[in-house]
């Protein structure tokens, strides 16, 4: 009997021009390099009918409204040619986010209310392909010390069908390798700086195990007649860090947090044009404070909200 293996597993992601209408991504083209995968193939609400018979035994169930869900890590890198989009750059937009290119010198994602792109997605598990339709999602950028920074994604898709096909050849040159979170690649966590094209300024920085940031995006299977569709309804976006911190240092952070004090927040991972990425946010409140250690040494970790300052810029991520 033929055997099938996980490793044998191929994801395909292409935005789509019309919602819901299948966009054909391919091997080619439109491979993304991933790890950490999980699919659920059918989420369906499954219908009880419940019948009473004269005689005790369960009944059916009905298969009703259904939608696909996955989720994959993939590595947040750059392109390695400034003002070019990273591989990734499609998942990303169908999260929310909108691309603006400076070509030659850096590509800005922003959050967005209205008008949010899908992408049609193929998942390839050796011998079966299913299809998820107008897939959108939500991403986690996990950045912490000696690991290699990832942006977790989730997507929920309309279901799209389930046939029986081959591997397809997959062309991966696309991405690079990512910088691990290292203090040579990594700068400080720095509050109450100032982002301008790309690059952060000014600011007090401190030295950290990194951050980990969560879009939190609110989606919604719509499972409407005539008219299904996967909706991001909101967005609350959020983070934690842990700071090494003088004793000084500490008490003025946590007169910030008493006072619902916000301020700007940036980190800058990366060297060198082309593979750099920019995390900004403008209006930060720190929250609950807490008291980690690291091999004996006193750390000082904070939740934080990211909120908007004018509107749908909550987070900017910049890659240069």
């Amino acid at each position: 009997m033929p055997q099938r293996y996980i490793r044998n597993t191929a994801i395909l992601a292409k935005i789509e021009t019309t919602y819901g209408v299948d966009s054909v991504p391919t091997g080619a083209a439109n491979a993304m390099l991933v790890s950490n995968l999980s699919i659920n193939p059918l989420n369906a609400q499954n219908i009880d009918r419940d019948l009473i018979r004269p005689y005790f035994g369960g009944s059916e169930q009905l298969v009703g409204t259904a939608n696909l869900q996955c989720s994959f890590d993939v590595e947040l890198a750059g392109s390695g040619s400034a003002g070019t989009a990273p591989a990734w750059d499609p998942l990303l937009r169908a999260c929310g986010f909108a691309a603006v290119v400076t070509a030659g010198q850096r590509v800005e994602y922003n959050p967005v209310s209205t008008g949010q792109e899908a992408v049609t997605i193929y998942w390839f598990d050796d011998g079966v392909r299913h299809i998820l339709l107008g897939a959108r999602g939500t991403v986690q950028i996990r950045a912490g010390l000696s690991e290699r920074p990832v942006l977790s994604f989730t997507f929920t898709g309309i279901d799209g069908g389930v046939t029986s096909q081959a591997l397809p050849s997959t062309t991966l040159t696309g991405f690079r390798t990512p910088l691990p979170i290292t203090d040579a690649n990594t700068g400080d966590i720095t509050l109450g700086c100032t982002y301008t094209t790309g690059t952060l300024s000014a600011g007090t920085p401190y030295p950290s195990r990194g951050i980990d940031l969560d879009v939190g995006n609110v989606v919604n299977h719509m499972p409407l007649l005539g008219g299904e569709s996967v909706e991001i309804t909101g967005r609350s976006i959020t983070g934690s860090f842990q700071l090494d911190l003088t004793a000084a240092q500490e008490v003025s952070l946590m007169s910030t947090v008493k006072t619902n004090t916000v301020q700007s927040l940036g980190l800058t991972h990366g060297t060198a044009a082309g593979n750099t990425v920019v995390l900004f946010a403008p209006a930060v409140q720190l929250i609950n404070p807490s008291k980690p250690e690291m091999n004996g040494k006193r750390l000082v970790g904070y939740e934080a909200r990211l909120l908007p300052s004018s509107g749908n810029d909550e987070l900017r991520i910049c890659v240069r």
